[in-house]
């Protein structure tokens, strides 16, 4: 009993600093609104506006469906790589500790024969470009931002620490021969290594090998950097309906203000601190908070929405259900202590 004990407190202290934080985040956002005023700033988002949204986060979800695929060497389908995308955000929605990447990964490394962490290995590269395309739009739209100075030498540290792993991840996939010596001889002598890592190294040095194809590697960033436009267009025009007249980089400003909030961690969906961060952007350039909250709200219903809804379809899709997927990586995680590769 004791042990069992042990075990749920692991798992939830886990994923607890992430639910008091988003719980916070709910608090000051739900504080700052007036209530009286909800309803008619409901009113305020147009239902074309809606359907913009909706619009472009098929898109957003398609350019990323692409870079997948690239940086796979192009083994998945857009099909497949398109509703694998979809059930991970799907999965991020509903599960704590981002379980949506290794979803994802599960999906894509059984559908494609190359392995759970070789697709996991590509999408911390997504991520890693994520980080950076993020600290470049924000240090673009500080200027233009005059209260978010706090931001700035948060935004140039993620920005130096990308570079640096982004070199080093290049280092290790140009020498992928050399650090698997080096991990067999040195690391992988100590038990959590031997356990976790070495069943899968081979694997995961596989996937970093797209950063040593210089043309698809090219062509992944440029389909990266499409998407990132795409978000930059889906929150401007949405917030045209709360101000007309708002200039374009406010889109540059709530994209890359969002996509740092949301990188810490939170409950499951970024439930608050995806509100916050939205609210928070929009404080600074005098968007009312009851205003700014409504238009975060819309703005999350519909990415939860056509994401959930993409990503169900994906699922039925592979015969696969959320509870499979769920159970796959937690057999996945006890199966690291095995020689075997997951297939």
């Amino acid at each position: 009993m004791t042990e069992k004990k042990f075990s749920l407190w692991n798992k939830v202290k886990g994923w607890l600093p992430g639910v008091l934080i988003s719980i916070l985040a709910i608090y000051l956002v739900f504080n700052l609104a007036n209530f009286n005023d909800l309803g008619s700033a409901f009113t305020k988002i147009k239902p074309i506006f809606i359907l913009s949204g909706i619009t472009m986060t098929v898109l957003f979800c398609l350019t990323r469906a692409i870079t997948s695929r690239i940086l796979l060497n192009n083994k998945p389908t857009i099909s497949q790589s398109f509703f694998a995308v979809n059930a991970g955000y799907l999965l991020n929605n509903l599960f704590p500790l981002r379980a949506g990447e290794v979803g994802r990964a599960i999906l894509l490394g059984q559908t494609t024969g190359l392995g759970t962490f070789h697709v996991l290995s590509t999408i911390i590269i997504e991520r890693v470009f994520d980080l950076a395309f993020a600290a470049l739009l924000l240090l673009s739209s500080l200027p233009l931002a005059l209260s978010l100075t706090w931001a700035k030498p948060v935004a140039l540290t993620t920005l130096v620490l990308v570079v640096i792993g982004l070199v080093i991840m290049f280092l290790v996939a140009r020498n992928r021969d050399t650090v698997h010596s080096w991990v067999l001889k040195g690391p992988g002598k100590y038990k959590p290594v031997k356990k976790y890592i070495l069943p899968y190294l081979d694997n995961m040095l596989e996937g970093l090998g797209a950063l040593t194809r210089p043309q698809s590697f090219l062509i992944a960033v440029f389909w990266i950097a499409i998407s990132w436009i795409i978000g930059v267009l889906n929150y401007y025009v949405v917030v045209l309906s709360i101000k007309p007249d708002a200039p374009i980089w406010w889109g540059v400003l709530l994209d890359s203000v969002l996509a740092m909030g949301i990188a810490i961690p939170s409950a499951p969906a970024a439930l608050g601190v995806f509100e916050a961060s939205l609210v928070g952007a929009l404080a600074l350039v005098g968007i009312d908070s009851t205003f700014a909250l409504v238009y975060a709200v819309v703005m999350h219903f519909i990415q939860f929405a056509v994401t959930g809804i993409l990503g169900m379809i994906g699922l039925m899709k592979e015969g696969r259900s959320l509870g499979s997927i769920f159970k796959a990586a937690q057999t996945q995680k006890e199966a690291s202590s095995s020689p075997s590769e997951e297939g």
